[in-house]
Parts: structure tokens; sequence; C-alpha cells
């Protein structure tokens, strides 16, 4: 997990963002009961316990293990339990069989995070240059957790037949439906992208480097829900023309017709959603969706996915903090456009570039190289943060990447075109 660490914060800062930081781990699981915390959807997510423990773990083994010389391991236990996929670290816990440790509790974990900050918190001062920077590292790895905490706790709790919400929801005002997509033209040629600021980024954002854009058009917002159901009542899932061999083999193994956690009850579109069942918004942004179902889509409208490439040229002019993301726990979703481009927050858009490394990419040696390049391999990348991601934590140059089956991340579409 090799980072472009730039400037590096005091130690009081520091100490004052890994609060922060773990503070909203917990705020987020505040709802939960202990099964909640305990059981495992599906392989792809993982119960909200081990992200707790996990993130933990991280801080544990990398800081306190490695730069404290008389720390004690809370559990010896725990490094089998909570390691990810770390091979430089010894054998682990299957991942699909995470929600099969109903013990250490929901309240042993809590009692972990607290006795790990405790710990970090006192040797903070005094650590190293390098142990410091595990620790930044560190609140960067936990804020993707926390995206994930509520994708997967949404996903654990559609699996429920009475489809309990998490939170209340808000009352819902109707908006309008925003106008036709807009076209941001570029008229081609060569473009700097990737990583290059004084700012922290994950080691898979750079090296910056020169591509060659081609003429293109990026739309100016993502799709909506109204123009995914018109999608949907054109026959879009049943009609093999538009789309890729491998995600029409999906869809019909999967009997997919329609983006995760959408259902027609009485002739209308509903989407679960950590509040609950309600309808759709047809003015919010479609989230939920497959790459090859983004891909289907875009061919459909006559357009294409952009690449990351030229999605980074059109998203580096605006503000990343800004848009809908994570700022508390409670019921996040995509939100209507409030007017204007909006590259950052509510959905992750599906780009149609592979994840692969950039010219010159080379992994950090040890354990914490591990992260990223060794899955630059069948994935696809997407950009702009959601209404999940904590604010702060996404940038231009940012990286996200799932296989192309996968939705229950908060992932959308922009369109993009030749010219």
């Amino acid at each position: 997990m090799r980072t472009r660490l730039g400037l590096r914060p005091t130690p009081e800062a520091l100490g004052a963002r890994y609060g922060s930081v773990r503070a909203l781990s917990v705020a987020l699981i505040a709802p939960l009961s202990d099964a909640d915390a305990t059981v495992q959807s599906m392989e792809d997510t993982s119960p909200a316990k081990w992200h707790l423990a996990h993130t933990t773990w991280f801080f544990e083994t990398f800081v306190l293990r490695d730069f404290v010389a008389d720390y004690r391991l809370h559990d010896e236990r725990f490094p089998f339990l909570f390691n990810s996929y770390y091979e430089a670290e010894g054998r682990r816990h299957s991942r699909a069989r995470r929600g099969m440790v109903t013990r250490p509790s929901l309240d042993e974990v809590l009692t972990y995070r607290a006795a790990v900050d405790a710990a970090l918190i006192a040797a903070l001062p005094d650590l190293p240059e390098a142990a410091r920077d595990l620790v930044r590292l560190g609140c960067h790895h936990e804020e993707q957790h926390q995206e994930l905490l509520l994708t997967d706790i949404l996903h654990l709790v559609s699996e429920n037949p009475i489809e309990p919400a998490i939170w209340p929801g808000a009352r819902k005002i109707p908006v309008a439906m925003p106008d036709a997509i807009g076209w941001i033209e570029h008229g081609g040629g060569m473009v700097e992208i990737g990583h290059d600021s004084p700012h922290f980024a994950f080691d898979c954002e750079g090296p910056r480097h020169t591509a060659l854009l081609h003429p293109h058009a990026i739309a100016d917002r993502t799709v909506t829900n109204g123009e995914w159901a018109a999608f949907i009542a054109d026959g879009g899932y049943r009609d093999p023309r538009h789309w890729l061999s491998d995600g029409w083999a999906w869809v019909q193994r999967e009997g997919v017709t329609a983006p995760l956690y959408w259902e027609q009850r009485d002739g209308a579109w509903t989407r679960f959603g950590l509040d609950g069942r309600r309808p759709i918004d047809p003015a919010a942004p479609v989230t939920h969706v497959s790459f090859f179902a983004a891909d289907a889509y875009a061919g459909w409208a006559g357009a294409r996915l952009p690449t990351e490439a030229e999605w980074e040229a059109a998203a580096s002019g605006h503000d990343p903090d800004g848009g809908n993301q994570l700022d508390a726990a409670g019921p996040v979703e995509p939100r209507p456009s409030a007017g204007g481009p909006a590259f950052f927050g509510d959905v992750w858009e599906w780009t149609g570039s592979a994840y692969r490394p950039y010219p010159g990419f080379r992994a950090a040696e040890g354990a914490v190289g591990e992260y990223n390049g060794k899955f630059m391999s069948g994935q696809f990348v997407l950009r702009g943060g959601s209404c999940a991601t904590p604010r702060g934590h996404a940038r231009a140059s940012y990286r996200n990447f799932f296989y192309p089956h996968q939705r229950w991340q908060f992932t959308g579409v922009r369109l993009a075109k030749d010219l």
C-alpha cells in the first residue's frame, strides 16, 4: 500500500484526525444488534463487526506491534481472524466464512478498538515519521471501510424478508426532473493524469503521466432513475444487442431485470435503502448498477462510457469535497442534482477503463505493498466517490475498482460520446 504521502500533519493534527475517523466508524454501527453486526450476506461483503476489527488490526499490527517496543497484542487470536488478504502476515480466516465468527462479540470488538485507540494515542507523540505515515494511511484505509460498512449493512438488511430500516428516512420532497443531459466537449490532445499534489494519494493513482484523448464529449450529469426506468420499459434487460457477451450471460444466469434493490410494486418502481423500501425518485441518480448494465445502457442511449482519462480531465477543475458525500451516520442515498456539472459524490461512476497499472507503477515492498497492485486484473475503474464516501476522501485522481458484475456499491453511470 505504498502511497504519495506528501505533506505530513503534526502529531496533534494526526491524533485529532485519527480520533474523528475512528468515532465515525462506531457511529455507523450504532443502530446494529450483535446479530446484525455478525452476519455475512454474501462473499463480497463482510460483517460490520469484522470491518471494525480489521481496521483496528491494521493499526495494531503495522504501528503498535512494529514500532512500540513493549506493546503486547490485545488478543493473540485476532490476527488470524482479522487479517484480510495480506499474505506476508501469514494464515488468515477464510473471507467467505467471516460470518461464522460469532465470537468475539460486538462488545468485545468495541473493547478491542478502545484498547488499541488508547495505546496508539499514547504512543503517537514518540512514533517515528514512518509509523505516523502508517497511521495516516490507516485513516484513509478505515474511510474506505466506512463506505463498505454502509453498503454491506444495506445488502445484509435487504436479505431480511421484513426489510427493516436501519435509520428513519427524511421526508421526501418532490423535485423537478433535471434538464436533458448537456455535453462538455473536449477537442482532444495530450493531457496529464494521475496524482501530482502535496497531499495524500494511494499508490495506484500514480505516477502522473501523459494520456492521449481523442475529441469527445462527456455528460454534465449522471443518468437518473427515470431515464433508467425508460431503458427497462424499452426492453433493455431483454435485448441481447445492448449487452457484452459476458454481461448477457450474467443477466440470463442471475435473472437480472433492474438495478439491485429495485422492485415493482402496484405497477411502480420502488427501491430498498438504509431507510427501508420507498418509491424511486425519478430525478435522483440511478445506482446499484453493474458495469455490464452501465455499458448496455450507454449503447442503448447511443453513447458509451468515458475512459478514466476523459473523466479525470473533465473533473479536475471541480471540487472533490463538494457534492453529496458522507458527513455523519445516517441513511445515505444519491440525491437529485442541485444544478451544474457534478463529478463528485452521489454515485461512483463506471468508466470503460480496465484497472491496470499506470506507466512506471511499482508496488511497495512488504505487506503494505499488497493493497492495490495485486488486484489489477479483471476489474474496471470507477471515479468520483459516492454518497457513502467520507467527505475529503476522494480526489480527481482517485481510482476505485470492482468486477464488472458487482453492484452492491453505490455505482452509477455518466455517458460519453465521440465527436
